[in-house]
């Protein structure tokens, strides 16, 4: 394995330090041999900075080569893509929204020479209410709902943007508990202005379609002049969903839609409709399971991360970690953007066949358990 060269990170607007300057994206990059250029996002410029000089005085002690980390600051797409398209950058990483992302990603396979573009774009995170375990716990999932959809006021990628249910007293009961407390949820402030007006424009957009219905909402009130969010959770039916694109959006915020299906064949068919997503949560009882399992196989096609009662929101950095999922939440689906196999998509494999043993590199000499830990650790 023998890294790719340098890569371009963008950070992302919602998480300044664990997917920024020093998130995944660069700690993987770095860790496989290759140098870094980080975009620094304009929504937390202070932060980044401060973060690039710790890593830069790192880099000095550590006696790495001058440029193995560096950062560049800009509001305009003029500086995103002259890195994207600069004949250097070997591959790009990217989080943040499915316009620019895409517009960043055409830039890249543009190029005379194609690179990757890892980009993770967004995703409305579906959750599945099985009717057995809504009959047991519907009021308990709306709690843990509730706490996931206002985690971080709303700002996390996996969260979750839409529900579906198969009506009945079980359901009922869900949204019932699902409104009161969202009542309770007082506005809390978002990261900056840029996020909070996104959001904004994004509940103006449901609120807007026909058959949408408001189950609850914040009863404080967020101040005007600031970036404060109140949580907000609509009511539909599957046919007003299906029939709108605007509802099929991420809304990133505390905010979700609650749809409510007729019967199993209709959970399934809105499965089948639902574009490329980061995760999907199925809440049910083991007999829920079994009587659903075309349920599964359908999410399987759909989705990166299949959750089983619980959500999306909350994840460890670990070997079994995949943070991606089917375009358009992903560009690319086979490698994670957080957990310990992010690494791979800045290493490429090189076969040495038919080396003398005293000429073949020293991994290549190794057992290879052996052998990945030493390009893991940059040996």
């Amino acid at each position: 394995m023998q890294p790719v060269g340098p890569v371009v990170v963008f950070g992302a607007s919602n998480f300044p330090l664990a997917i920024s300057v020093a998130g995944t994206d660069t700690v993987s990059a770095l860790a496989a041999g290759c140098p870094v250029v980080v975009k620094a996002h304009p929504g937390h410029p202070g932060t980044c900075e401060m973060i690039a000089r710790v890593i830069s005085e790192a880099a000095d002690r550590a006696g790495m080569p001058s440029g193995t980390f560096s950062m560049v600051h800009g509001r305009g797409v003029e500086i995103g893509m002259a890195l994207v398209k600069h004949p250097l950058t070997t591959a790009v990483a990217f989080t943040g929204s499915l316009r620019g992302g895409r517009a960043l990603f055409d830039a890249a396979s543009a190029r005379p020479s194609p690179i990757p573009f890892y980009g993770e774009l967004g995703s409305v995170n579906p959750v599945f209410l099985l009717p057995g375990a809504l009959q047991q716990r519907g009021p308990q999932i709306a709690e843990s709902f509730v706490g996931s959809l206002t985690m971080g006021v709303g700002q996390f990628c996996t969260n979750p943007g839409v529900v579906f249910g198969v009506k009945g007293d079980g359901f009922q009961d869900f949204t019932e508990k699902t409104a009161s407390l969202v009542r309770a949820w007082p506005p809390s402030t978002m990261l900056h202005f840029g996020i909070s007006q996104a959001f904004k424009d994004g509940l103006k957009r449901i609120s807007s379609v026909k058959g949408i219905d408001l189950l609850g909402m914040s009863e404080g009130t967020a101040r005007g002049n600031s970036a404060q969010a109140s949580a907000m959770v609509f009511s539909t039916d599957l046919e007003t969903y299906r029939a709108n694109e605007d509802l099929h959006e991420e809304v990133f915020g505390p905010a979700s839609i609650v749809t409510q299906c007729q019967s199993r064949e209709e959970l399934e068919q809105v499965a089948e409709s639902l574009q490329g997503q980061l995760t999907a949560s199925i809440h049910g009882t083991a007999e829920d399971l079994r009587e659903h399992a075309r349920l599964i196989r359908i999410l399987e096609r759909k989705v990166g991360r299949i959750i089983f009662n619980g959500f999306g929101t909350g994840i460890e950095v670990c070997p079994a970690m995949h943070h991606g999922g089917p375009y358009p939440s992903s560009t690319h689906s086979f490698f994670t953007s957080i957990g310990t196999a992010a690494i791979y998509r800045f290493v490429r494999p090189v076969c040495y066949q038919g080396f003398p043993d005293e000429c073949s590199p020293p991994r290549c000499k190794m057992p290879i358990p052996l052998a990945c830990g030493a390009w893991w650790m940059g040996l």
